[in-house]
């Protein structure tokens, strides 16, 4: 990952993908989610000293399903909070 960012789900995998058995999709929404990482990175160089509000939750259409997130900068995480398949 970006030096000092990460994603996590949100509350937890069990939350947002418990119950998908469909691991190339998951798979998709992790691959997608470390690129967005990698710009959020990219983009607030001094995230944990951010003092601006939070971008706006938004969501990722990928191959066979889409997910909703949110960047927080100030916690150098991109939150993973919804995933649903087609």
């Amino acid at each position: 990952m970006a030096d000092g960012w990460r994603w996590e789900y949100d509350p937890d995998a069990e939350h947002v993908i418990g119950g998908l058995d469909d691991l190339a999709f998951i798979a998709h929404v992790e691959t997608r989610t470390e690129e967005l990482v990698r710009a959020a990175a990219a983009l607030y160089l001094d995230g944990d000293a951010y003092q601006g509000a939070s971008p706006p939750m938004r969501r990722e259409v990928v191959n066979g399903g889409m997910f909703v997130y949110q960047t927080v900068p100030r916690h150098q995480c991109v939150y993973v909070l919804q995933v649903t398949t087609l």
